[in-house]
């Protein structure tokens, strides 16, 4: 497998990005083609082994003062945009980039294309909840948001969910502000009658809506929302996981008797922060492009695109893509 690797953007590019990617490539076999300026890209390469590594040439980069609507489309040498070209042009198997979010899902979007049939791509990260975690999906790709893209939304989720975090019969819930069938605006009501009928059809596992206190406590496994709502979720949950580990680390370092604890408990407490570490997730992947996309952290380091790549093998390898092809059919609405 080949895996195209956006090795310009990020906050540690390019080095962070190409020592991940030369990992990735010693410890789980895959091909890397790294898109750069390619002077630049050498020299972080030197005295490396470069078996099973490319130089794709790009002489520019996307910024975050891009425009990300525009900004593959005026920046066409940029590493983004010939990232996605040479996916496009199956060159690789999946790409994985660091840039700027809006710039990549327009570009692919743009360049890769939506897979026919799918009215608007995703975002769709995997909190840390449970066993399996939790899929939110979406969560900032698209602030407005019709019945039938939450019920694409939905069908995306339990694929991935089924596929990637080894749920059996994922359970679906709908993002909203109470568990009643009632609760919520018209966007919710249309998008609950939408879920619930795929659920009588036995095509998804549908369990009714779920408030913000329930997404973590295991009450489904892909949680469905508009971008604008499931935003607001993530970065809260990334700020209460924050202050949590910080909280956490005062309280263990507050006195002798409680820094004997902290040894004591010391596996458990890796094992906790590394079950909320950014850098061991890797990225997000954008669902219902026609080719595998991954979106890794702006901040990432080496173990983040590591795992991003990982990421992008195993979603690559799934067959999600096939899966959505097959039953795009169920996840149109009928017009009357």
């Amino acid at each position: 497998m080949k895996i195209i690797v956006d090795a310009m953007s990020g906050d540690n590019a390019p080095e962070e990005i190409i020592k991940g990617a030369v990992r990735a490539r010693d410890e789980l076999g895959v091909e890397i083609i790294l898109v750069g300026k390619k002077e630049v890209v050498s020299s972080f390469l030197a005295g490396i082994d470069m078996k099973g590594i490319e130089i794709a040439d790009a002489r520019d980069v996307i910024t975050m003062e891009d425009d990300p609507s525009t900004a593959t489309r005026r920046k066409k040498d940029s590493s983004m945009a010939v990232s996605l070209n040479l996916l496009k042009e199956g060159a690789g198997d999946a790409a994985v980039s660091a840039g700027s979010t809006g710039a990549l899902l327009t570009g692919a979007t743009l360049t890769v294309k939506r897979i026919h049939g799918i009215r608007r791509a995703a975002l769709a990260p995997v909190l840390p909840a449970g066993e399996h975690g939790v899929m939110l999906i979406d969560c900032g790709a698209n602030v407005d948001c019709t019945a039938e893209y939450l019920l694409q939304f939905a069908y995306m989720g339990s694929f991935y969910a089924s596929k990637l975090m080894k749920c059996d019969n994922p359970r679906v819930g709908l993002l909203n502000i109470g568990t009643e069938s009632s609760k919520g605006g018209e966007l919710q009501h249309q998008a609950y009658e939408l879920l619930m009928k795929a659920h009588e059809e036995k095509r998804i596992n549908f369990v009714g809506n779920v408030e913000g206190t329930g997404v973590f406590s295991g009450e489904a496994d892909v949680i469905v929302s508009d971008g604008f709502s499931g935003n607001i979720l993530l970065k809260t949950a990334e700020g209460v996981i924050k202050y949590i580990l910080k909280e956490l680390k005062g309280v263990f370092y507050k006195s002798f008797t409680n820094k004997l604890a902290a040894g004591m408990l010391k596996n458990d407490l890796q094992g906790m922060r590394k079950s909320l570490d950014v850098n061991e997730v890797g990225g997000t992947a954008l669902v219902g492009i026609s080719k595998p996309v991954i979106k890794a952290h702006g901040s990432s380091n080496a173990a983040s695109i590591f795992a991003a790549i990982r990421q992008a093998i195993e979603f690559s390898a799934s067959g999600i893509i096939s899966d959505i092809e097959n039953n795009i059919d169920y996840m149109k609405v009928k017009q009357e």
